[in-house]
Order: structure tokens, then C-alpha cells, then sequence
């Protein structure tokens, strides 16, 4: 062979690793844009803030974990509605996509709507099972509805398919609720969710979570709640902010072992005399 014909074929190898290189740089280019387009489509369906409501202190966190376009559909939100009182909802989407994060938007979205029409937790969330079965979607949705009353702290809650909360109170007490709870949102026509209802003393809180901050490969669902029981009780006795236990309690999803959402709500009674 001779020198120039090794020298041409060198020039061609290299031409050749060059345009595959071009190519994988423009599609890893391609891959985050539509990363970045789907975790703003996720976070733009979340709520851009939280009711500051004289006796109420609310904190969130929100861990979303994707892989590629796989964005999941937990959610929270907080809103004061139309008789003063709070609405409260935490859920999660089934599916880890672009369209899980759709779906949730618009069950957010259609619990808030729907709050305007009434506020009894059980009735909003079968109008809301309703709405969704009319939109012909294949996705269903967890969720808990709570109704919180500041001035005589009570709580009206509903469950549709989704994990129990954990209470703790000033006095030491801490748990897990067990009230009966529904289907999830989206499969059953003309569904009933049961309403329970606590009273949540001054000092009192109520922590609302998804299932990625307590259950994974490597840890079991009671064990995970019982962990958040734990630091629920800790941070009513010892008078902790809010935000410290939004905090502590997220920090356990790094614990779950597995790549999930993770969303945790908690509603600390402060008393209807404290301010905002």
C-alpha cells in the first residue's frame, strides 16, 4: 500500500470521527433541551407560592427526580379558600413523564376550580374523580384533600388512594392517621371519599407527603412513616419552625432507594392569634 493511499484513508477515518462527533454533541444537545423543557413544564404546574394566614404556618419541599424525560407527577398545593378556610392537597400522578406532569397540573388545577363550587373535602374529590373521567385520560392520580379551620382547628380530611398522613401534638402525642380513604382519582365512576375529621390543637401539625419520601427498594412504607413520626414529635414538643421539619422529613427521601418525586406539606397550628 502506499503512503498516500494510508495518508487518504487516515483523512478519512478522521473526517468520518468528526461528523459522529458533531452528531452525538447535537443530540446531547437535543436531550437537554427537552430535559429542560419537561422539568419547567413540571415545576411551571406547582403553585408559585403559599397563603400567609394569620394562625397557619405552612412549609413545603419538593424533590422532583427524573432521568432523562422521565419527570414524575407529585404535587402540593395551598390555597385559602372561599369561606377563609385553607385547602390543602398533596398527590402523585401515576407514571414518571411528560404526560404525568400534564395530568398533574390539571388535577391541581381542577381541585382549586372546583373548591370555588364546594369545600367539603369527600364531595370535591368525587366532582373532581368526575372531571377526570370526562377528560378520557388513561392516568389516575393519589391524592389527600384537607380542609383546615384556623379559628377552632379543625381538619376535614379525604383521602382517594393515597398514604396516610403523620399528626403530632405539643403534649408528646404523634401518629398516623387511619381513616377509610377512597379509590384513587380517574378509575372509578361516582366514587365516595369518607371525611374525617381532627382537631389540631395550638403546637399541633399535620405532615401531608408523597410515597418517595418513605418507600423505596431499601426502605418499607411503616418504616418510612414511622421515621417521619419520629421527627413530627421531636418538632412539636421542641416548638420547631416548620420549614425544619419540611426539611428533616425531605432529607429521608435520599434514604427510600430509588429515583422519585418527593413532595412534603406540613400545616402547624400556631394558634389564631399568631400572625402570618
Amino acid at each position: 500500500m502506499s503512503r498516500t493511499a494510508s495518508t487518504d484513508d487516515g483523512d478519512e477515518l478522521l473526517a468520518r470521527l468528526g461528523a459522529l462527533t458533531a452528531q452525538a454533541r447535537a443530540q446531547a444537545e437535543l436531550q437537554r433541551s427537552r430535559v429542560e423543557l419537561a422539568v419547567a413544564l413540571q415545576r411551571g404546574m406547582l403553585p408559585p407560592g403559599l397563603p400567609a394566614t394569620r394562625g397557619v404556618r405552612l412549609a413545603v419541599r419538593y424533590a422532583p427526580a427524573y432521568q432523562g424525560l422521565n419527570v414524575g407527577g407529585d404535587w402540593y398545593d395551598a390555597f385559602t379558600m372561599p369561606d377563609g378556610r385553607i385547602g390543602l392537597s398533596i398527590g402523585d400522578v401515576q407514571g414518571h413523564n411528560v404526560e404525568a406532569a400534564a395530568f398533574m397540573g390539571q388535577v391541581r388545577v381542577g381541585l382549586r376550580a372546583l373548591a370555588s363550587v364546594t369545600g367539603e373535602p369527600g364531595e370535591l374529590l368525587a366532582m373532581t374523580n368526575d372531571l377526570l373521567l370526562s377528560l378520557g385520560s388513561d392516568l389516575f392520580a393519589t391524592c389527600t384533600f384537607m380542609r383546615f379551620d384556623p379559628d377552632d382547628g379543625v381538619i376535614e380530611s379525604a383521602r382517594a388512594g393515597h398514604l396516610p398522613c403523620v399528626w403530632a401534638t405539643a403534649d408528646g402525642r404523634s401518629g398516623v392517621t387511619r381513616d377509610e380513604g377512597g379509590p384513587p382519582l380517574g378509575i372509578q365512576p361516582a366514587s365516595a371519599y369518607p371525611v374525617t375529621r381532627y382537631r389540631l390543637d395550638p403546637g399541633g401539625l399535620f405532615v401531608m407527603l408523597t410515597d418517595g419520601v418513605v418507600e423505596g427498594p431499601s426502605m418499607q412504607l411503616d418504616e418510612g412513616l414511622g421515621h417521619v413520626v419520629r421527627l413530627a414529635g421531636i418538632a412539636a414538643v421542641a416548638r420547631l419552625d416548620a420549614d425544619a421539619l419540611a426539611a428533616a422529613v425531605i432529607k429521608g427521601a435520599a434514604q427510600v432507594g430509588h429515583d422519585d418525586d418527593a413532595a412534603v406539606l406540613v400545616v402547624a397550628h400556631a394558634g389564631p392569634d399568631a400572625r402570618p
